[in-house]
């Protein structure tokens, strides 16, 4: 078995800026194209498909930037509760520039940060999970205090779609992966790290080209104090 990896602050927050600038750098260097292309008085006939791919590469920098955001960033004052409405709105526009449909099951309440967190970067697991296209379905339930994340992400084999099982991910979500980790696996690594903070248990499969994804508050043992809020 692999060995449990615990990264340093600084190396988890270059990871995850590294991700950042991965995800960025292709959708700002067509829009850096399309502008040299209408500053260019010699290439008026492409001038209308520069202003198409400006437009196309800005709407997918906005949605990956507004994903960084709110599953990376949110360390504002300890504490904090993030409202499910912005989760959605942030989830439809990542889902703009998917290939996947997304189903939001998710009631309007109020989650803490870390776990609010947690969904979204769950979502974009799922999402991988159908790279093709299909439908990601998105359910939270549970009281207050308790709730249970749930993904299904679910492809249409006769629209050529595939169901997959991303790439490395048990093992990145489980804290032990194989190779070890670095920026391209980072993200399902800290997935990994947000359910162990916020005492979540993680459960991944995929079966008859249904990929599921939970999230289950693992059981306290009889006896043990309630943990204090992050």
């Amino acid at each position: 078995m692999a060995e449990f990896i615990e990264l340093k602050a600084t190396d988890l927050a270059a990871m995850l800026c590294s991700r950042v600038c991965h995800d960025l750098i292709n959708p700002v260097g067509a829009i850096g194209n399309g502008l040299e292309v209408l500053a260019d008085p010699n290439q008026g006939a492409m001038a209308e498909g520069a202003h198409e791919l400006i437009v196309n590469s800005a709407k997918h920098a906005r949605a990956k930037l507004e994903f960084a955001r709110l599953a990376y960033g949110a360390s504002s004052t300890a504490g904090t509760d993030f409202d499910t409405r912005e989760c959605e709105r942030v989830a439809r526009l990542l889902f703009e520039i998917e290939k996947a449909d997304l189903d939001w099951q998710v009631p309007l309440i109020l989650l803490p940060k870390h776990k609010a967190k947690l969904l979204m970067n769950m979502l974009l697991i799922a999402s991988m999970a159908v790279p093709r296209g299909g439908v990601v379905k998105v359910t939270v339930e549970g009281p207050a205090g308790s709730e249970r994340f749930v993904f299904t992400s679910t492809s249409d084999p006769e629209k050529r779609q595939k169901t997959l099982m991303p790439s490395m991910v048990e093992g990145l979500l489980s804290g032990s992966p194989e190779e070890g980790v670095d920026a391209r696996g980072i993200q399902p690594f800290y997935t990994g790290i947000l359910a162990r903070m916020t005492g979540m248990d993680l459960k991944i499969g995929i079966e008859s080209d249904v990929f599921t994804f939970t999230a289950t508050p693992k059981a306290k043992a009889e006896g043990e104090p309630e943990k204090a809020a992050a």
